[in-house]
């Protein structure tokens, strides 16, 4: 596959850092127009008193509307185990096309059957306003975006590059990070060896710009690097690690790792683009599967 990439567009990159799910969030506007993009936004949570509120999406529609910018996307990099979606809420306040993977009818396959969701959950991924295949294109303004397919992770994943900006998602975090665990349903460490790959063949001068970080060795946190500093120092992938050494590595850490604490109502409200499931009665409501995850 060839990716239109193109190294002369420097869109203006906002970052909105979550503390509670070490979730980075992403503004970015098309620097000849008003226009911009959101990348992985987040709906707050408070999980033991089963209450949702929106401060981090507020912020973002804030900048937003401050700055005059009109929202033409709202972009998923995959459906996140670990923070809730708040797109949904952002594409009632400002408009935008929510977009994700094709591949979300696999993971709505795979985890309707684990929240034991009825025939009323649609596994088509027509929740979304766009399913985007691997090199894809699409506008913010007079920028192209598009999206590469870079499974393994989950098996939904894309990368989605701006210019000189790609959004990696979860497939690779900053280089003393390393990599996403590779042991959801549907994850594949070599699957995602394979799609860090592809990452990595991007110029080396590419912005990448992460989804989480979690400031190891309990450094500052940080989301942008580039590909020629993950080529060289990423722990996991970089300095000529082999496929081998990395799965390897992948599936003895994945085997130690534990859920990540909102799996349970994040894959429920991310499958649904950001919606609450709702009871019979239409109110709000998110079940807790027993010995399925």
């Amino acid at each position: 596959m060839s990716y239109p990439v193109d190294m002369t567009v420097t869109p203006e990159v906002s970052a909105h850092f979550d503390e509670d799910t070490n979730t980075i969030s992403y503004i970015v506007k098309d620097p000849s127009s008003n226009h911009c993009a959101i990348v992985d936004s987040v709906m707050d949570i408070d999980y033991a008193a089963g209450r949702i509120t929106y401060d981090h999406a507020d912020a973002l529609i804030a900048e937003i509307q401050n700055r005059g910018l009109t929202l033409d996307w709202i972009i998923e990099t995959h459906v996140h185990a670990d923070h809730l979606s708040a797109a949904p809420y952002i594409q009632e306040k400002l408009g935008g096309k929510i977009g994700v993977g094709e591949k979300i009818m696999i993971v709505q396959d795979t985890f309707g059957k684990v929240f034991n969701e009825g025939t009323e959950f649609q596994r088509d991924g027509s929740q979304f306003d766009a399913l985007f295949k691997d090199g894809d294109t699409y506008q913010i303004g007079n920028m192209q975006g598009f999206a590469i397919y870079t499974p393994g992770h989950t098996p939904a994943c894309m990368v989605h590059v701006m210019g000189n900006a790609a959004f990696v998602g979860d497939t690779l975090f900053m280089p003393d990070g390393g990599s996403a665990r590779a042991d959801f349903p549907g994850g594949d460490a070599a699957q995602l060896y394979d799609s860090i790959q592809k990452v990595l063949a991007l110029p080396d001068e590419m912005r990448l710009f992460m989804c989480h970080d979690y400031g190891p060795n309990g450094r500052d946190i940080q989301w942008e690097t580039t590909v020629a500093e993950e080529k060289a120092h990423n722990i996991h992938v970089g300095g000529g690690k082999t496929r081998e050494d990395f799965i390897k590595f992948r599936t003895e850490r994945d085997a130690t790792l534990a859920m990540p604490r909102l799996i349970i109502p994040s894959l429920q409200v991310n499958m649904r683009a950001g919606e609450v499931p709702r009871d019979e009665d239409g109110n709000p409501m998110l079940k807790v599967p027993v010995n399925k995850l």
